[in-house]
């Protein structure tokens, strides 16, 4: 096995193309007051896939401005692989679709090349990411570099609660030997239980059961932690300048924060600072139930999440993480990674250097499995980050009124049978361009 750096080289997003505010168009028609979306879930819009917008397009889009911004062939990639909770086919994987809407740009083919499909909920992105590093630091890869998007048009049926969490879009990334954006840690963290807080047999809208998907996002990122700690030794909140975890929506992470706080800071100085104040982290072996210590522990954290203390460390290390995701809403699998780029996008806003800096990376997926690894910001990491237009995409979403949501809404949903018109001429793009003799989907390039 090679010793040789690895990790994330570039990185692109793909947002879908339409808007919907969720505090002006959303709560309204809802009956809701605006801040249960903006405050309650910390969301202010969610994206949506244009009427030839899917996961396939959005996913080809993303790769192919990466390519392209890279200098890459097909010959220079040597897998491909798509994480996805949002696919359409058992068999045929997204992969495949993907790299034949590239060859229709490209004058290689992606033959050679090794192509899959991960599934395991939102952490399958992630879960990409470690097979391609395996692959490489196996020297399997004969000099090529990985391809690994993570894809998916999160939407929920109508009146479902998670509704106002919707989002579509595809975030592509390259998996190479020296990399110029992250390094990734050898280390790696898992909690992982057979859980059902989440799920979508046979069908498309998924089954959620909302507040135990939250308790079991929280023990398993635990868990994570704990084992990423028994392999890489403790951790201490200065260790790390970002925290970019599995953001379904913001609200979320504000739970797991301040809990992965409370676990770093136990037996530190922090720990010790704060006693004055709020006394020290209750012991299990001092309280006779489980029950008992859970209480003392729930009362603790809540005081910590009142402290100036935590809160300098979450303004500094977590909220950085959470811009894009307010604005976009669930991208299932692309949703940590999206969380990665906002918050290096913010230090590069702020003009810092964050070479060699370290973050703190938390992906969880339900059914249920959370990783906790670790990165590295590398020397070329601001002209990656420079590169982005995410800003330019955002702002030049169509912004829908709600009949128009409800139309596109039915006009992604499998059991409808409605014709929408598009809301964006294509434009140098992938689009979705009907069915094959098989029901298979088809796929072109718009100049």
């Amino acid at each position: 096995m090679t010793d040789q750096s690895v990790g994330i080289d570039a990185i692109e997003i793909h947002t879908g193309k339409l808007k919907l505010d969720l505090a002006e168009t959303f709560a309204p028609k809802m009956g809701d007051d605006p801040g249960k979306y903006t405050k309650g879930l910390g969301l202010y819009a969610s994206s949506f896939p244009d009427t030839y917008e899917d996961i396939v397009t959005m996913g080809a889009n993303a790769a192919h401005r990466l390519m392209d911004r890279k200098g890459l062939e097909p010959e220079d990639i040597g897998r491909i692989d798509v994480a996805t909770e949002s696919a359409f086919d058992h068999s045929k994987p997204v992969s495949t679709y993907i790299a034949g809407c590239l060859e229709q740009v490209y004058e290689g083919d992606f033959h050679h090349a090794n192509k899959g499909e991960r599934k395991f909920a939102c952490v399958a992105g992630t879960q990409s990411i470690d097979d391609a590093y395996n692959w490489i630091r196996a020297g399997r890869h004969r000099g090529r570099a990985a391809l690994v998007i993570a894809t998916d048009t999160a939407l929920y049926a109508r009146d479902d609660p998670g509704e106002a969490t919707q989002g579509a879009g595809a975030v592509a990334m390259l998996i190479d030997e020296d990399p110029d954006l992250v390094e990734l840690s050898n280390a790696q963290g898992y909690g992982s239980a057979d859980e059902t807080d989440f799920l979508k047999p046979q069908q498309q809208f998924p089954s959620v059961d909302g507040k135990r998907s939250v308790k079991v996002y929280l023990a398993r990122m635990r868990e994570a932690l704990v084992d990423y700690e028994s392999v890489a030794g403790d951790i201490h909140p200065d260790d790390f300048r970002l925290g970019p975890f599995h953001t379904p929506f913001p609200g979320m992470v504000r739970k797991a924060a301040v809990l992965a706080y409370r676990h770093i800071t136990r037996d530190t100085e922090i720990e010790d600072d704060l006693d004055d104040q709020i006394g020290r982290q209750p012991r299990p072996e001092a309280f006779d139930d489980d029950a008992a210590y859970m209480d003392a522990l729930g009362d603790y954290t809540d005081k910590l999440k009142d402290t100036d203390r935590y809160q300098e460390w979450y303004d500094r290390t977590i909220d950085p993480t959470l811009s894009i995701s307010r604005e976009v809403g669930n991208w299932y699998t692309g949703s940590v990674h999206v969380a990665r780029v906002s918050g290096l996008k913010a230090l590069a806003e702020d003009g810092e250097d964050a070479t060699g800096q370290k973050l703190l990376v938390g992906s969880y997926g339900s059914g249920a499995q959370a990783e906790i690894h670790v990165e590295t910001v590398q020397e070329n990491w601001l002209d990656e980050i420079d590169a982005l237009n995410v800003d330019e995409q955002l702002e030049a979403r169509y912004d829908l009124d709600f009949d128009e949501y409800e139309d596109v809404h039915d006009a992604h949903n499998f059991d409808e049978e409605r014709g929408v018109e598009e809301f964006r001429t294509p434009d140098e793009e992938f689009v979705f361009d009907g069915w094959g003799r098989m029901g298979e989907r088809k796929y072109q390039y718009v100049e």
